[in-house]
C-alpha cells in the first residue's frame, strides 16, 4: 500500500497515548470511509518518557513528549502526530501547526487516596505525588501543610506507587483515567474553582506538517471546532506569559452561544501567591480573548514570579 492510499499517525507508547490514538485513527478512517489498517499507527518512546527520576522542569520542560514525534513529522516518517494537548509546548517547531483537535473530555482533575474523600480531609502533613507544579501549587495554596513531592510515571505507575504507599494521594486529570477506563479509581472528582485546569487539559490535539495540504484536509473532517477554539484562546494566553514547566499556570476556555469565556491563573510554586484572570467576547476572536487575558495578568504579578 503506498503512502497516498494510507497514512502514518505518530505517538507515544504509553497505555493512554495509545488509547488517544487509536480514538484519532477510528474517527479519521470512518471519516475517510477507509478500512481501519489504511491508518497506522507508529509508536515512538519520547525523552519525556525515559526520564523518569526527576521533574520534566529540570530536563527541558514539555517538548520532551513530543521532540521525537515532531522531528518523524518534519522528516516525512509520519504524516499526522496525536498529543495530550496539555502536553504541546508553548511553541511548536517551525513548519508543524495544530490542524485540529478530538472533542473535549472532562476537563476537571481527581483526588486519588485511600486516606481521605476531600483534599480537606487529608490528614495534617499528607504526601502528595504529582508532576504536575499546577497542580501542587493549588494543593499548596489550599493546604499548605501538604508535603508535595515529584512523581513520575504514567497513570498506571502512579496509582500502582499509590497503592504500596510511597505517597498518600495522588492528582490525576479525570480525562485520562476516562480513556484508560480507570474513572473508578478517583476518590473524588475536583471542581474546576477548586482545581483550574492546565491548559489543553481533556483535548486531544492532532499535529500535521503546516503546508500538507493532503493531510490537513483529512484532519478537516474530524476537527472539533468548539475544542480546537478553546484550544486557541488557552494557548494563546499560555503564548504570552511564555509558560515554562517551571510556572504553575491554569488556563480554561469554554464555549457557549457562540461566546468563548476563559479563566487563567497562575500561582507561585509554594502556594504563597495566586493571581487570577478573566475574559470573554466572541469565539471569532478565541486567541485574542486569551492574548489578553496574558498580557493583563502578567501585567498584574510581581516580578520574578513567572520562571525564566
Amino acid at each position: 500500500m503506498s503512502r497516498t492510499d494510507r497514512l502514518v499517525l505518530g505517538t507515544r507508547r504509553s497505555p493512554l497515548a495509545m488509547a488517544q490514538a487509536r480514538e484519532a485513527a477510528a474517527r479519521l478512517s470512518a471519516a475517510l470511509g477507509w478500512e481501519p489498517d489504511r491508518v497506522e499507527l507508529a509508536p515512538t518512546e519520547t525523552t519525556g518518557d525515559l526520564i523518569r527520576d526527576r521533574p520534566l522542569s529540570e530536563a527541558g520542560g514539555k517538548g520532551l513528549f513530543t521532540k521525537e514525534l515532531d522531528e518523524a513529522l518534519l522528516s516525512g516518517r509520519t504524516d499526522f502526530a496525536v498529543h495530550s494537548a496539555k502536553d504541546l509546548p508553548t511553541a511548536l517547531p517551525p513548519g508543524l501547526a495544530v490542524a485540529g483537535c478530538l472533542p473535549r473530555e472532562d476537563v476537571r482533575d481527581v483526588l486519588v487516596s485511600p486516606l481521605a474523600d476531600s483534599v480537606a480531609g487529608l490528614p495534617h502533613g499528607t504526601v502528595v505525588g504529582t508532576a504536575s507544579l499546577r497542580r501542587g501549587a493549588i494543593m499548596l495554596r489550599t493546604r499548605p501543610d501538604l508535603q508535595v513531592v515529584n512523581f513520575r510515571g504514567s497513570v498506571e505507575t502512579r496509582l500502582a506507587k499509590l497503592g504500596r504507599g510511597e505517597v498518600g494521594a495522588t492528582i490525576l486529570a479525570l480525562a485520562g483515567l476516562k480513556r484508560l477506563g480507570l474513572a473508578e479509581k478517583g476518590t473524588a472528582i475536583l471542581s474546576i474553582d477548586e482545581m483550574l485546569p492546565a491548559v489543553g487539559q481533556g483535548a486531544i490535539a492532532i499535529v500535521t506538517r503546516a503546508e500538507d495540504r493532503r493531510v490537513r484536509d483529512a484532519i478537516d473532517l474530524v476537527d472539533h471546532r468548539e475544542t480546537h477554539q478553546a484550544l486557541a484562546a488557552e494557548r494563546a494566553f499560555l503564548a504570552v506569559l511564555d509558560g515554562s514547566c517551571r510556572t504553575p499556570i491554569a488556563g480554561h476556555a469554554t464555549i457557549r452561544d457562540g461566546t468563548l469565556s476563559f479563566r487563567g491563573l497562575v500561582v507561585a510554586p509554594d502556594g504563597s501567591l495566586a493571581v487570577e484572570v478573566a475574559g470573554h467576547g466572541p469565539v471569532a476572536d478565541a486567541e485574542r480573548i486569551g492574548r489578553e487575558a496574558g498580557q493583563d495578568l502578567r501585567a498584574r504579578l510581581p516580578g520574578g514570579v513567572l520562571a525564566a
